[in-house]
């Protein structure tokens, strides 16, 4: 039966012919059961499904893979650890100053290596260095990420150095170092915050669905991440007398992820969050909260001892990872379903014209009647 509206404008269709019934077998089966030949049967519209053309998503997914996870992981343990170095260096902890400053360098470094296997060609992260661009999170990125290298560098250097009595070969260059040590720790540890949250709004600035919800709150959710990475890998390496820093910095970052992290999700529409909470993603950030708890609490009531101190901070950095796993495998799964760019787009749509604003562009424009 049709509903078009256009049924008025068509002649009227000839009544159909019945057809003869035919002596079946007893076995006829369904045929016979419905006590008819079909010709009552009403033909059923199958529920519309959410697809694209040939089958192919309708946001291009960015190629990367688990070395560019890595890399958002490995950036926020850079950031977080040369921010302790500095405080190490302010405070008189000579053991977390030195460890908070070989893990910047070397997480920067790591992190750097994965960036750059990532882009298959080295030389198009130089290329990246050509231009200066505010608007572009990518330019942005690839500045912070060589000048937070260079002055993380020259702060390890010098801590090298010391732990070696001198023997670094480095001639007339060690006055010079040892006199840019304070400068460049501070340098690092000012642009720790930028290191490990500048790839939150590199994620936000895509059209990959979920990460685009994100906007506006991954960052936060990245800067407790860090403290969570950097803070646990101080509590792993450092004796317990100089981690107090470290265990308050560790316990911060546990409560704002888990704020931050709650307060995204009500944020973003619930349609874009079903990525976040189902399949492996899903799953990776169960645990990275449940670590992080137990890790807080493990360095909040027992991080002057030990072991325990080292648990903690084994965990911490775990739910660290796993954080940042889980938020970039959510967002490449949700350009794997169309209604996940479809549904999103409808509701803030119909936001806009319930909010009464119909006259800003053309998908809200007014609707005008049809004469």
């Amino acid at each position: 039966m049709s509903i078009s509206p256009y049924d008025s404008y068509r002649p009227p269709e000839e009544p159909r012919r019945k057809k003869r019934r035919r002596n079946r077998p007893a076995g006829g089966g369904a045929f016979r059961r419905g006590g008819g030949d079909g010709s009552r049967e009403v033909a059923m519209v199958p529920e519309p499904e959410f697809t694209s053309y040939y089958g192919r998503p309708i946001v291009k997914a960015p190629p990367w893979d688990s070395k560019i996870a890595t890399y958002l992981f490995l950036g926020g343990l850079s950031g977080g650890s040369a921010i302790l170095a500095l405080g190490g260096h302010l405070t008189g902890r000579p053991a977390m100053r030195r460890n908070g400053r070989l893990a910047a360098l070397t997480a920067a470094g790591l992190g750097g290596i994965a960036l750059v296997a990532d882009l298959g060609r080295p030389e198009r992260f130089l290329h990246m260095m050509r231009t200066f661009k505010p608007t572009s999170p990518m330019s942005m990125g690839s500045w912070v990420l060589a000048t937070f290298s260079t002055n993380a560098g020259v702060a390890a250097t010098v801590e090298i150095d010391r732990m070696t009595g001198e023997r670094l070969p480095l001639g007339p260059l060690r006055p010079v170092l040892h006199a840019l040590e304070l400068p460049t720790s501070v340098a690092a540890g000012l642009l720790g915050a930028p290191m490990a949250t500048y790839t939150a709004m590199l994620l936000s600035d895509t059209s990959v669905p979920t990460w685009h919800e994100m906007h506006g709150h991954l960052a936060f959710v990245f800067a407790s991440s860090a403290s969570l990475a950097s803070g646990g890998l101080i509590l792993l390496t450092t004796p317990t007398s100089e981690t107090g820093p470290a265990r308050f910095f560790a316990v911060a970052g546990v409560a704002g992820e888990l704020v931050a992290m709650h307060v995204m999700k009500k944020a973003m529409d619930p349609v874009t969050v079903e990525p976040l909470e189902q399949g492996k993603p899903g799953e990776w950030l169960e645990w990275s909260e449940r670590l992080s708890i137990a890790g807080g609490l493990g360095a909040l009531l027992g991080g002057r001892r030990r072991w325990v101190a080292a648990v903690s901070g084994a965990a911490l950095m775990a739910s660290s990872a796993l954080t940042r796993f889980g938020v970039f495998w959510g967002g490449k799964e949700s350009v794997k379903d169309p209604k996940y760019t479809v549904i999103p787009q409808r509701n803030r749509l119909n936001k806009r014209r319930a909010a009464g604003i119909t006259d800003d562009s053309i998908t809200t424009g007014p609707q005008h009647p049809q004469g």
